[in-house]
């Protein structure tokens, strides 16, 4: 019960969707433009460098203060999972949106930072490496989180690596038709670096 309290914790403050409160502040329904997901990169798209990059960190925050507080209250890393996992599934299927959110990566993220640090770090190198050479961003979110997954394995064992693998491949799932995309060659490039010099 301790544990699924904790995930209560996690999911309802995950599943605040600022991707779509922020653009909805300029008129702007992400989920009825662009991809229509409720994710950081579609309101970067539709909304602008600004809004779109405050969108993704408070998705990052949202996670990582749950988590942090979580871990540090018990010293329990499997509460810890407990809030990442309720974290990211309230961010996917957000009760105030009728369970119609993102794709978590993210959230992830966040749960990550307050985790194991370096791993995020590593996920940020990865993510940034691949988006700039494809300037596809699920790809890159996709490899990033795999990567710092087999990377937190090697730097922090079993107790982290296998929430880290649950995670990532919750996100695998949640990327289907972005995976199917790909593999057409029909996915949508995003040029992250011309966002970030407009902003």
């Amino acid at each position: 019960m301790n544990y699924f309290l904790w995930g209560l914790f996690g999911y309802f403050i995950g599943a605040i969707p600022f991707s779509f409160i922020l653009p909805k502040l300029k008129g702007i329904d992400v989920r009825k433009v662009g991809s229509g997901n409720v994710g950081g990169t579609n309101a970067l798209r539709a909304a602008g460098p600004l809004i779109g990059g405050l969108s993704m960190l408070l998705d990052t925050l949202k996670a990582f203060f749950p988590v942090f507080i979580g871990f540090h209250t018990t010293q329990n890393p499997k509460v810890a999972a407990a809030v990442a996992f309720g974290a990211i599934i309230g961010h996917s299927f957000p009760v105030y949106l009728k369970f119609k959110g993102g794709k978590g990566v993210a959230t992830t993220l966040g749960a990550m930072f307050a985790l194991c640090w370096q791993c995020s770090l590593f996920f940020l190198a990865i993510w940034f490496l691949i988006v700039t050479i494809t300037q596809y961003v699920s790809l890159a979110s996709l490899v990033a989180l795999f990567s710092a997954t087999v990377f937190a394995f090697w730097l922090k064992g079993e107790i982290i690596g296998i929430p880290f693998l649950i995670l990532s491949t919750f996100s695998l799932l949640r990327h289907r038709s972005n995976v199917e995309r790909l593999l057409n060659k029909t996915e949508r490039k995003t040029r992250i670096w011309e966002y970030i010099k407009r902003s």
